[in-house]
């Protein structure tokens, strides 16, 4: 579906619905906010690049919905708090937050700096732990819905990405312990677990020069790289009240990598 299509939708399932979704500049954190405004959302949209979320907000410009954006970088915890409580004071309410921020590198474990771990981590879960600090008291007062991207990578061990496995299986834990310490709430919490979605982030991923490929084989996947369409699709089902049902769970989205 193309963002031009996107404007035709007849779905209404998030009209009165606000949303906070991370990583927004582009590829799955963009297709997720379009997707919700297409369906009523009020969406505030965050990255880093501001370019990029001016570009998510003209995109969106004929929708149901709208989009409005905040610059900064959520490795700051206080930035974390400042932009969930921006969303709240935008909208009046908070339904749904998406945190779909992240950064991959394939690299040589023994090579991995102190610098470049840390950086990985922070990106990828220690903003997805503070956003979801920040968030879960107000979508008590929605029964509102945390949507987690991890990855075929949280589900399987990978040469040359022991850090960013690392770091999306930690997603997949917080989804899964969230859900349990939540249960007895109104609020849901699940995980979508792309394989290769096509990208910038895959389109400029790049490997050491001297990795062993035969290594590599068993994670490109038979079926190809999915869109970033298809898991905003996803994503917006589980988030709306269709997936009323889902919690705690991890929703593979990867042509089967992960099944045997």
């Amino acid at each position: 579906m193309t963002e031009k299509s996107l404007a035709e939708r007849a779905h209404s399932r998030f009209a009165g619905k606000s949303a906070f979704v991370t990583g927004a500049a582009s590829g799955v954190g963009r297709a997720v906010a379009l997707t919700l405004a297409a369906e009523g959302a009020q969406v505030l949209a965050h990255d880093r690049d501001a370019d990029g979320l001016a570009a998510t907000a003209a995109a969106a410009a004929a929708l149901a919905g709208e989009v409005r954006t905040r610059t900064g970088d959520l490795t700051s915890r206080d930035e974390c708090f400042a932009a969930v409580a921006e969303a709240v004071g935008e909208f009046g309410r908070l339904d749904v937050l998406g945190n779909v921020a992240g950064i991959a590198r394939g690299e040589h474990f023994l090579e991995v700096s102190e610098a470049a771990y840390r950086q990985m981590m922070a990106v990828n879960i220690d903003a997805y732990v503070f956003t979801s600090q920040a968030a879960i008291p107000h979508l008590l007062e929605t029964s509102g819905s945390i949507i987690n991207i991890a990855s075929n990578s949280a589900l399987m061990g990978q040469a040359y990405t022991v850090v960013y496995c690392i770091s999306k299986g930690a997603v997949v834990q917080l989804t899964r312990a969230l859900a349990m310490e939540f249960l007895k709430t109104g609020l849901r919490v699940n995980a979508i677990a792309p394989g290769m979605v096509d990208t910038a982030l895959t389109q400029g991923y790049t490997m050491p020069d001297d990795v062993d490929f035969s290594l590599l084989q068993r994670y490109i996947g038979v079926r190809g790289a999915t869109t970033a369409q298809d898991i905003a699709e996803l994503f917006a089902f589980v988030a709306s009240d269709d997936g009323r049902n889902i919690h705690g769970a991890i929703l593979s989205s990867d042509g089967g990598m992960t099944t045997g």
